[in-house]
């Protein structure tokens, strides 16, 4: 899933700092993890002492900008960009840090969610490890549900939105988390049918990256007024697209599991519809196999897996481009290295064989 920990190589990490990204987001960070800690106080009010674990820590704004502020840029690093957008467009400091705890939610609920789908067991909340990983990932979904509302209650606290606005706010979560979970749930029992790489980007990627990373304007989309409401509108497009290139990306990193699993991949899209004879014989023997070995991607199909890559190149570049005339600061002719930086543990090695000269 694209709100997975990104930004895990050392190359990656060397982008972040040498292109200034992090200098940029410093402020963001403290204010992301300022928003982690409001939650995480909330958990005790609303989960026993029993089914709660020790909170690990989280950066002090004076840490935003040192070594161990890393790791929580790697985990949030996305929900701080989202936050960094905000910003540059123009939205109040009391909306966004709405927007900020709000965005940590919609990243728990969809890290549970996900660990349902997939059978994974990754948690943002300070859980007891009391019982089965399934058990807590729908724990955890339970309390993001209470966090949520308890959120958008201190909202309406402060005055930021009103009682009408956060019932409008909530259903819009819910309505697209569930178009995003029909989408997941349609693969379950594994899916026959490959589209053609053009549909698939449409049909699946820009819902499942895009309509997620999306999710962060449903709350903007319903309180902002006049000509801020107008600039929110034209940078959800661009968040969008953004978020169609990290799936895609997603897609060259996950194509072992993808295959098993018999999931939706833009790899075998293009294998399929635009891969050379070998490389369709290829995959043929793999699905029938269901044994993929390490390193066949880079091995058996470097081209296709190339034509993939260019695609994310390419929604990339033109949301960077977006976003620089919104007014943000991030550089377009940073999207490629980025492209190449957001990466988990497990894609930094294939990243880097696609980039290499053959």
């Amino acid at each position: 899933m694209t709100l997975s920990p990104v930004f895990r190589s050392q190359a990656a990490v060397r982008l972040l700092e040498e292109q200034g990204v992090w200098r940029h987001l410093a402020p963001d960070v403290a204010a992301q993890a300022d928003a982690v800690r409001t939650l995480y106080g909330d958990l005790d009010e609303v989960l026993g002492a029993d089914f709660r674990g020790r909170a690990p820590h989280v950066p002090t704004a004076a840490e935003a900008l040192r070594p161990e502020a890393l790791h929580f840029v790697q985990e949030y690093f996305f929900l701080i960009l989202f936050r960094s957008i905000f910003t540059a467009l123009g939205v109040s400091a009391e909306r966004l840090r709405l927007y900020t705890e709000l965005n940590f939610c919609i990243k728990g609920t969809i890290t549970a969610a996900d660990n349902l789908f997939d059978d994974q067991d990754k948690s943002l909340l300070p859980l007891a490890p009391v019982a089965g990983a399934r058990f807590l990932s729908i724990l955890q979904l339970m309390c993001f549900e209470r966090l949520l509302r308890r959120t958008l209650d201190r909202g309406e606290a402060a005055g930021v939105l009103t009682p009408g606005q956060a019932t409008v706010v909530q259903r819009g979560l819910l309505d697209r988390m569930a178009s995003i979970g029909r989408l997941e749930g349609s693969e379950e029992g594994g899916v026959e049918h490959v589209p053609g790489p053009e549909e698939m980007v449409d049909r699946v990627h820009r819902v499942r990256g895009g309509a997620l990373f999306a999710l962060a304007f449903v709350a903007p989309s319903v309180l902002e007024e006049g000509e801020l409401a107008k600039r929110v509108a034209e940078a959800e497009p661009a968040v969008a697209r953004l978020g169609t290139a990290f799936q895609i990306v997603d897609d060259l990193t996950d194509f072992e599991f993808d295959l098993t699993r018999r999931s939706h991949n833009l790899l075998t899209s293009q294998i399929v519809h635009g891969g050379t004879e070998a490389e369709r014989a290829a995959l043929a023997e793999l699905r029938e196999s269901q044994v993929v070995p390490e390193g066949t991607v880079e091995r058996l199909f470097r081209d296709s897996a190339r034509a993939v890559l260019e695609r994310a190149y390419e929604e990339a570049r033109s949301a960077f481009r977006m976003l620089a005339e919104l007014g943000h600061w991030l550089d377009p002719e940073l999207a490629d290295e980025v492209v190449h930086a957001i990466v988990g543990l497990d894609g930094v090695a294939r990243m880097e064989a696609l980039n290499s000269a053959d």
